[in-house]
């Protein structure tokens, strides 16, 4: 039984490290999707959550949210927030995610197979693993390499428009440089890697606050 959960942490351990090297600056959450639901269950969750522009978030993907998180969380032996919160918070990410798309849209960004499979199998490698071996690592737990390829391209879609409207943002002077050099014993491409790094992730949040202040939302979750 441990050498399962060692396996099973390993595994989602894999995910994690590997598609948090693909994003890069995006901090938007991501999404593997882990379950198939059976079509009864899916009429039954089948309701509209929240409506951003024009486009409908359904129950049925947040409830694929849910599933995924609560696996990942109990995977890292993470104390899981309360039913509500979770809920509440996943589809905010969510949200979020839906109008980065929809910009990514619009913008006519996208990731063609030879740069995504570039990016699985990097991922892939990055763990010690084959593709083949990636794959049955995915299928242990339930996961088809197929629908993590494009878990991968949309959360690569996600950080091309990260960079571009964040990336522009970010200005570092010569002496914020200097200063993280002398404070912390960084050479000068160290010290303008964490800085822009810290920047940035300002940026975003301030970016992602300004977008959603920005789209129609209509929140319809129960509770909310």
């Amino acid at each position: 039984m441990k050498q399962k959960q060692t396996l099973s942490r390993r595994r989602t351990a894999v995910l994690a490290a590997g598609l948090a090297m693909a994003l890069g600056l995006a901090a938007v959450p991501l999404s593997l999707q882990a379950q198939q639901f059976q079509s009864v269950q899916r009429q039954a969750l089948d309701r509209i959550v929240a409506v951003v522009n024009q486009s409908a978030i359904m129950a049925s993907e947040l409830e694929q949210r849910v599933t995924q998180t609560r696996s990942q969380l109990a995977a890292q032996e993470v104390d899981l927030p309360p039913e509500r919160v979770l809920r509440e918070q996943l589809l905010d990410q969510m949200i979020l995610e839906e109008i980065q798309l929809q910009m990514a849209r619009e913008a006519g960004l996208s990731i063609d197979d030879t740069e995504l499979n570039r990016q699985v199998r990097s991922i892939a490698e990055s763990n010690g693993m084959s593709l083949e071996q990636f794959a049955d690592a995915l299928e242990a737990d339930g996961l088809e390499l197929a629908t993590v390829r494009e878990e991968i391209r949309r959360e690569l879609v996600l950080r091309e428009l990260q960079q571009r409207q964040v990336g522009s943002r970010v200005n570092l002077s010569e002496r914020e440089v200097e200063r993280f050099m002398e404070q912390e014993g960084a050479s000068r491409q160290q010290a303008q890697q964490a800085l822009f790094q810290r920047r940035a992730n300002e940026e975003l949040e301030v970016w992602l606050q300004e977008i959603r202040s920005q789209a129609f939302v209509d929140n319809r979750l129960e509770g909310s």
